[in-house]
């Protein structure tokens, strides 16, 4: 590509957006940015979001899991997995990596790993606002027990897709959205378990204390973040 440079090893972009991202602009970013990381002409990333009120339909999703009575806007998100939704209040990380080489915890081209450390990573930073965040071996995500009710409700979903050993799409993890709009499909087109939030457990985290605990807990599970800025 003219004008383009080879990155350096050790390069790293870890971005916060300050403004609402619509959907269709971030998955064409994302896309851009796994191009580049393959071409060896950019770096590897991790973009913390938030999107509009929206859908987003896995490869695996049923129209029949699908209500939207706001009629809210619905995509197909290429990833794996069902049907998600993602609004304001709710932090979305996309983590762009190249998973030919090891990253922490992650061997090189483990595809298993990599989700269980997206889930530890999780799991970590929820431990910083004393949440005990919990793997179920039958349902990807990261699950809480509320302890008001004994309810086992979902606090974080994970959508991955990798192209040619790159990384993309990430974790939605639930701070203080309207829980309400969740009810516009079957999250992750399970029905027999409810969501929650960091505001429903009583943790009035804001989303730059929640950056901070991810940012945190990042090299524990993915290794050093040789550049950060945004």
């Amino acid at each position: 590509m003219e004008g383009a440079r080879a990155m350096t090893e050790n390069e790293f972009l870890w971005h916060r957006a300050p403004d609402l991202v619509p959907y269709p602009t971030a998955l064409a970013e994302m896309e851009a940015q796994a191009r580049g990381i393959r071409g060896g002409t950019m770096p590897e990333r991790v973009w913390l979001l938030e999107h509009p009120p929206t859908y987003t339909a896995g490869t695996s999703a049923r129209e029949s899991d699908l209500f939207n009575p706001r009629g809210y806007p619905t995509y197909p998100a290429g990833r794996g997995g069902q049907w998600t939704y993602h609004g304001p209040g709710q932090r979305v990380a996309y983590a762009m990596l190249d998973l030919a080489k090891p990253h922490g915890m992650v061997p090189a081209r483990d595809l298993r790993a990599y989700v269980h450390t997206l889930e530890e990573w999780l799991i970590r930073a929820l431990a910083r606002f004393d949440v005990a965040g919990e793997r179920r071996a039958e349902r990807i995500g990261v699950w809480v027990v509320d302890p008001a009710t004994g309810r086992e409700e979902k606090v974080a979903a994970i959508g991955v897709r990798v192209s040619r050993w790159v990384s993309w799409h990430g974790v939605a993890l639930n701070v203080a959205p309207d829980l309400s709009d969740f009810g516009g499909i079957v999250p992750c087109g399970i029905s027999d378990y409810g969501v929650t939030s960091l505001a429903k457990l009583g943790r009035h985290a804001t989303m730059q204390d929640v950056d901070a605990a991810l940012a945190a807990t990042w090299p524990e599970c993915f290794g050093p973040i040789p550049c950060a800025r945004g």
